[in-house]
């Protein structure tokens, strides 16, 4: 499991590392079952404290995407197709904001935008 800390980063540790956990999951690097690293092996490998990747595994099993079992570790929880599907929604939500509010600001029409879109669709 590859996990990248920026420093520069406006974000949290804890966040940089939830969002790249939970990403690994939704794209499947990471499958259920799959054990993830005890939190004092991550705090180590990252150079962080333990209580930032504490931080993070308590943020990802309060989303569903971990379960931890007691004296075993954290595990990626079984896939719950409906919460995945939603997740992914709310991503797909969250960058096609971000691409209205750069159009909105470059004066790009909304005609302009939906052809792009349209473009952009047909060359998947």
């Amino acid at each position: 499991m590859d996990i990248i800390i920026s420093n520069a980063s406006g974000k949290p540790i804890y966040e940089q590392i939830t969002v790249q956990i939970k990403s690994q999951i939704l794209s499947g690097a990471l499958t259920a079952g799959d054990a993830l690293p005890s939190m004092r092996t991550l705090a180590k490998e990252l150079r962080i404290s333990v209580i930032t990747t504490k931080r993070a595994y308590e943020d990802l099993e309060r989303d569903g995407f971990i379960e931890t079992v007691a004296g075993k570790g954290s595990f990626v929880a079984s896939k719950n197709a409906e919460f995945l599907r939603e997740e992914a929604l709310r991503r797909v939500e969250a960058a096609l904001q971000q691409a209205v509010d750069t159009a909105s600001r470059s004066g790009v029409s909304p005609q302009e935008l939906r052809q792009m879109l349209e473009l952009l669709l047909e060359g998947n």
